[in-house]
C-alpha cells in the first residue's frame, strides 16, 4: 500500500500500511491491558483472574500470540515515525530545528501520558514512557539500519545475559549447593564456617521470599477491596498504582521502548515495515520469525503454568520471543495486504491507525469509567480471562466502527488534534475539507 494522498492537517504525510499496523496494534493492546483494568494489578498469580478450561484457553492464546507484541509494534512504529518526522522537519526548517521540534512534540505527549495516569486514572499508560524513549532514540536516527538493529537488540541481549546468569544459572547453582550442604549436615558431618554461613544465607533468602509473598497477597487483598469499594477508594487505589509506576523500574521500560524504536527505525529504512518488499520476502520473514518465536512462547507459557518458584528459561528469552513474534505479525499482515481478500479485511484498520491516540484514551474511558469502577457497572473482579477477552473484542469492534465513521467526516481525531495543535502552537483544522 502506498501513501494516502491527503496529508494530515499539520502537513504530515500518511502511509496506509503503517496506519493498518498502528490500528492493529492499538486495538490489540486492549487484550493486554484489560486484566489490569478489570482485576488486580498486584497479583503475580494468573489463576487469581480465574482458571476454568475456557480461561486457560484464553490465557494460552493471549500469552503465545499477543503478549507484548502490540506494545512492540507500537514502539517500532514510533521509530518509523521518528525517521519520517525528523526528515520532514529537516526539509522544511533545517537540521538545527529538528531536535527542538521533535522534543517539544514528545514533551507534550509526556504531559498527555501523565494526565492519562492521574486524571483518567490509568496506571498502565504507555504514552509517558514512549515520549521519553523517543527523546532518547532520536539521537541515533541517522545511523545505518544494521547499527540501529545492533543497538536495538542490545536490550534483548542484556536480558538474555542478565536473566540467564542471575535469574537461572546462579539460583540453580545455589540451590544445588544448599541441597548438598543440607544433605551433608543431615548425615552428621560437621560443616565448616563458610558452609554454615552459606546455609544461613539460604535460610535468610527463603524467609525474605516468604515475607515478599505474604506482602504480595496482602497487596492483592487490599487492592481488590479498594477497587471494589467506594468511588474514593477506587480513585485512591488507581492514583497509588500510578505513583508506583514512576519508580526506578520505569528506566527499564524506557530502555526497552527506545531499543525497539531503533529496530523500528531500521525496519522502516529497509522498507520492511511499510510493505515495500516482495511477497516472497514477507513469506520468508513470517515463517522464520514464527518458527523462532512460537516455540519460545509455548515454553514460556508452559513454565508460567507450572506455578512453581523454579527459575524459568523464558526469563532470558522473553524479549527475543517478543520481537520475533512481532516481526512474524508484521510479515503476516503484509502478506494479507498482498491479497484482495486480505486487503479488504484489513482496510478498516486504516481508520483505527489514523485515530489511534483517541482510541487508546477511549479504551480507558470505556473500561475504567464505565465498565469496571464502582460508579459504573462495577464489574471489577467479576470477569475472568475468557470474558475479559470477549469484552475486549466487543469494545474494539465498537471503537473500530466509530473510527471508520469519524474519518469519513473529520480530518483528525480529537486527542490527536489537541496534541498536534499544542505542538504546532496553532489551532489545526478539525473538519475534513
Amino acid at each position: 500500500m502506498t501513501a494516502v494522498p491527503t496529508p494530515e492537517p499539520d502537513g504530515a504525510p500518511r502511509l496506509a500500511s503503517l496506519d493498518i499496523l498502528r490500528g492493529v496494534a492499538i486495538l490489540g493492546i486492549l487484550f493486554m491491558n484489560v486484566n489490569d483494568m478489570g482485576q488486580s494489578f498486584s497479583s503475580p498469580d494468573i489463576r487469581h483472574l480465574g482458571w476454568s478450561i475456557a480461561d486457560q484457553v484464553a490465557w494460552w492464546v493471549r500469552d503465545i500470540v499477543a503478549d507484548g507484541t502490540a506494545r512492540a509494534l507500537l514502539e517500532m512504529l514510533f521509530g518509523a515515525g521518528m525517521v519520517i518526522l525528523t526528515d520532514r522537519i529537516a526539509q522544511a526548517a533545517g537540521d538545527h530545528l529538528v531536535l527542538g521540534r521533535y522534543f517539544r512534540r514528545n514533551v507534550v505527549l509526556w504531559v498527555f501520558g501523565i494526565v492519562h495516569m492521574f486524571v483518567l486514572l490509568w496506571p498502565g499508560d504507555i504514552l509517558h514512557t514512549y515520549a521519553v524513549a523517543a527523546m532518547v532514540a532520536v539521537w541515533f536516527r541517522r545511523w545505518r539500519p544494521r547499527w540501529l538493529i545492533a543497538l536495538g537488540l542490545f536490550a534483548a541481549v542484556a536480558q538474555f545475559g542478565g536473566a540467564g546468569y542471575f535469574g537461572i544459572y546462579k539460583p540453580i547453582h545455589t540451590r544445588a549447593e544448599v541441597a548438598a550442604l543440607t544433605a551433608k549436615r543431615d548425615a552428621g558431618v560437621t560443616l565448616d564456617k563458610a558452609e554454615t554461613a552459606t546455609l544461613a544465607k539460604a535460610s535468610a533468602r527463603a524467609a525474605k521470599r516468604a515475607k515478599a509473598q505474604a506482602a504480595h497477597k496482602a497487596a492483592v487483598v487490599a487492592e481488590d477491596k479498594a477497587r471494589s469499594g467506594s468511588t474514593t477508594d477506587w480513585v485512591k487505589a488507581q492514583i497509588a498504582k500510578s505513583v508506583e509506576r514512576l519508580d526506578l523500574s520505569e528506566l527499564f521500560s524506557i530502555w526497552e521502548a527506545a531499543s525497539t524504536m531503533l529496530i523500528g527505525a531500521a525496519l522502516f529504512k529497509l522498507g520492511i515495515l511499510q510493505g515495500q518488499r516482495s511477497r516472497a520476502f514477507y513469506a520468508g520473514v513470517t515463517l522464520a520469525a514464527y518458527a523462532f518465536a512460537v516455540p519460545l512462547r509455548v515454553l514460556g507459557a508452559y513454565e508460567s503454568t507450572r506455578f512453581t518458584t523454579d527459575p524459568q528459561f523464558s526469563w532470558a528469552t522473553d524479549e527475543f520471543a517478543r520481537l520475533g513474534m512481532t516481526l512474524g505479525h508484521i510479515g503476516l499482515i503484509h502478506l494479507l495486504l498482498g491479497t484482495a481478500l486480505g486487503a479488504r479485511l484489513l482496510r478498516p484498520f486504516v481508520a483505527a491507525g489514523r485515530t489511534a491516540l483517541t482510541l487508546y484514551v477511549l479504551q480507558t474511558i470505556v473500561l475504567l469509567w464505565v465498565l469496571f469502577p464502582p460508579f459504573g457497572f462495577a464489574l471489577y473482579g467479576r470477569l475472568t480471562w475468557m470474558p475479559m477477552m470477549l469484552v475486549s473484542a466487543g469494545v474494539d469492534l465498537a471503537l473500530l466502527a466509530l473510527a471508520m465513521l469519524w474519518v469519513r467526516h473529520f480530518a483528525i481525531a480529537p486527542v490527536e488534534w489537541a496534541w498536534r495543535s499544542v505542538v504546532e502552537r496553532r489551532r489545526l483544522p478539525f473538519r475534513a475539507i
